[in-house]
């Protein structure tokens, strides 16, 4: 007994012990973010709890000289053109930096902008992408923090929120956690509701003539639709928008998107830029390998869809739509591109409505599948390709699609 007692009190030591150097170490990631509208800039910093456990982030700065002032505890270098490494110190450990809000996407036309009184933008912009080499076990939880100047009222992201002007970032996704989505902030006028399992809020700076109510209104009409193709409810949804010199058009992310606030709910040829950068919210299809006729096709086709299936198309409009997309579309004779053109994305929408009627004729005795299982399959890949589309097509009807067998896909 005297020569069991310490091995079995060994063992069970062992036994107590085996989590407490195998669990995961949490470390606290704190962006902090102070708007400077007579600068146009803002201030950013990124805290580190825990130094110690991240040996470096390797910062994708681009080429406009949009980050400046770098600072750090531990060591920064700019050695290669473009990028920049941080070395985090010991402990607590800081990095700051000012960055430049205003960002033009044509000449005269804004995707990021500040004003006196406000400021809309992408967090992307905010925290530049990174490569993150960090110890084993280590799991970044990250926050935000905004302060801004006096006088604006409030800021809202995509992000849940957690506190005053303060939000918590998580996508399983990455191992650094970012700020990515729309940000908008500064003396607001934001309407809120809850659309399924998604907090829902369409945010503008006031005087800026966008129509909060009737985006509301026209979304709570969708939105079932929405849930029944694509399965996947964002847990939070932010639309931003404001009128000139903003970019006149619409700009998606993964949990919020913008639209001009001129932009019609429905425009004259039948489509809805709302409708589409909401797909691309719910669906996440991101192509590649010449295939963003997938991405922007698969956009456009429930853009209309949807509209009809909830009953604001009736079938004479949906076929006046598709002899507009027909004229559109003549000059098109292949789909493979990197960056689908309007002409493009019309032929795809053709392509797509034609392939949806061969699905369901060929899958009647299975219960008429149809695009939206094709879609959804589409849904499980980090990224599509024209070859993956056909296999899942295929897989879907148990055989060859007639419809994709064209010289569009080659």
């Amino acid at each position: 007994m005297s020569l069991r007692l310490p091995l079995y009190s060994s063992a069970l030591l062992l036994s107590l012990g085996w989590p407490a150097w195998a669990a995961t170490q949490k470390v606290d990631l704190e962006y902090r973010v102070r708007f400077v509208p007579e600068s146009n800039q803002a201030e950013v910093s990124i805290t580190l709890e825990k130094g110690e456990r991240i040996r470096s982030l390797d910062f994708n700065l681009g080429q406009d000289g949009r980050y400046s002032d770098f600072k750090a505890d531990g060591q920064w270098s700019e050695e290669t053109p473009g990028r920049g490494k941080w070395q985090p110190a010991e402990g607590k450990s800081v990095l700051s930096y000012r960055v430049t809000i205003d960002k033009e996407r044509q000449p005269g036309r804004y995707d990021a902008r500040m004003t006196p009184d406000w400021a809309l933008l992408r967090g992307d912009n905010l925290v530049p992408a990174a490569v993150l080499d960090q110890r084993d076990k280590t799991e970044l939880v990250a926050r935000l923090q905004f302060e801004l100047p006096k006088g604006w009222k409030s800021v809202e992201t995509g992000w849940p929120r957690i506190g005053k002007n303060r939000f918590r970032i998580d996508n399983p996704q990455r191992k650094f956690d970012r700020p990515t989505g729309w940000i908008i902030a500064g003396k607001l006028g934001t309407r809120r509701t809850r659309l399924g399992d998604t907090d829902v809020a369409i945010s503008a700076p006031v005087g800026e003539g966008m129509r909060r109510m009737d985006i509301m209104t026209f979304l709570t009409f969708v939105w079932p639709q929405m849930q029944q193709v694509f399965p996947r409810d964002p847990d939070k949804l932010l639309i931003v928008g404001a009128g000139d010199p903003m970019w006149r058009g619409g700009l998606s992310a993964a949990n919020s998107y913008y639209m001009h606030a001129d932009r019609p709910l429905v425009s004259e040829n039948g489509t809805s830029a709302l409708v589409h950068e909401l797909v691309h919210v719910f669906s996440r299809i991101y192509a590649r390998d010449r295939s963003d006729w997938i991405t922007e096709g698969l956009a456009e086709y429930y853009a209309i869809e949807v509209m009809r299936r909830a009953g604001g198309i009736s079938e004479e409009r949906h076929q006046k739509i598709r002899e507009q997309l027909i004229r559109w579309s003549q000059p098109v004779t292949s789909l493979r591109t990197d960056n689908a053109s309007g002409a493009v994305t019309a032929r795809a929408v053709l392509l797509l409505q034609e392939l949806d009627r061969e699905i369901r004729q060929k899958t009647k005795d299975k219960g008429n599948l149809s695009l939206d299982d094709v879609t959804r399959g589409l849904m499980r890949l980090d990224r599509v390709s024209t070859k993956d589309f056909i296999e899942i097509t295929e897989n879907v009807i148990g055989g060859p699609a007639k419809t994709l067998d064209t010289r569009l896909l080659r």
